[in-house]
């Protein structure tokens, strides 16, 4: 008979377990993982051209790079039939133009293949990229099939980033700028500190007001917030909610103001959105 000793390790609740015993545990179920925010990974740049039963899958892995956006797209063919001058078709909406259009291909059954187009951005206006894939079947006469894509929204977040100015600019800039949208407070959130927190993360703006301005407990809070483009488009917001006295809920108004109306609706719109999503949470 072979003797072999068996070493006992010390789990994080104290507990002495068997090595052993431990590692087959692992082998059969797996390591639990963390709960991953796909939010923040790289999924979150994934996006979902057609369905599932579609003739032919896409998606496309969206890659930003300043005033370029990169889209690497997996064409999948989920029919047994050879697909011939299958060409990704796209086109822009706003402040985008399309760069290199992907070259037509030859796409065996059930075979895949990666395909890119490049976007160059002028602006943080809002951007839409719009477009289908068509394809002759090999054997087959007649017209051109066509699969329509989804349409893939551009986030103006990639392309603004905190600054900092004097409460002179501030004012000379929110006195000069002629588009303001105005977008009202509907938060589940009661603590007005942590609302400004949460408009400061979906907005990537940052607050000149001093911390010392916002400290205490006075039923009221204003902010001034400002933000800068990559492309040098200023954006400024003024934030005025209070807290009810009946019902404890927020109450108030964000105002932004903007040179230019697609980067004031675009920074609504980001508000509006994170508001519907937060509350749904």
């Amino acid at each position: 008979k072979q003797w072999y000793q068996r070493r006992v390790a010390i789990t994080a609740g104290g507990q002495a377990v068997d090595e052993l015993e431990l590692s087959l545990l692992q082998a059969t179920e797996g390591s639990k993982k963390k709960d991953t925010d796909v939010s923040t990974t790289a999924l979150s740049k994934v996006y979902q051209l057609t369905g599932f039963s579609d003739p032919i899958y896409a998606e496309a892995y969206i890659n930003v790079n300043q005033y370029d956006i990169v889209l690497d797209v997996l064409v999948v063919n989920q029919t047994p039939d050879t697909l011939q001058n299958l060409t990704l078709e796209l086109a822009t909406l706003g402040d985008l133009k399309l760069v290199d259009k992907p070259s037509p291909i030859t796409l065996a059954g059930n075979d895949f293949c990666n395909t890119k187009a490049q976007v160059k951005v002028a602006s943080t206006e809002t951007g839409i990229i719009f477009g289908n894939i068509v394809y002759d079947v090999s054997g087959v006469s007649g017209d051109k099939s066509c699969v329509v894509l989804n349409d893939i929204h551009i986030d103006i977040m990639d392309y603004i980033v905190p600054a900092t100015c004097t409460d002179t600019e501030f004012r000379k800039m929110w006195a000069e700028f002629e588009w303001e949208n105005k977008v009202s407070v509907q938060s589940n959130i009661n603590d007005m500190n942590q609302y400004l927190d949460h408009i400061l993360k979906c907005t990537n703006m940052r607050c000149l007001t001093p911390k010392q301005a916002l400290e205490g407990d006075c039923g009221f809070l204003a902010a001034n917030l400002y933000a800068k483009s990559v492309f040098g488009e200023d954006a400024l917001a003024n934030i005025s909610i209070e807290k009810m006295s009946d019902s404890g809920a927020l109450s108030g108004h964000i105002r932004i103001r903007a040179k230019s109306q697609g980067m004031a609706l675009s920074l609504g719109d980001k508000i509006t959105h994170s508001q519907k999503k937060e509350a749904g949470a």
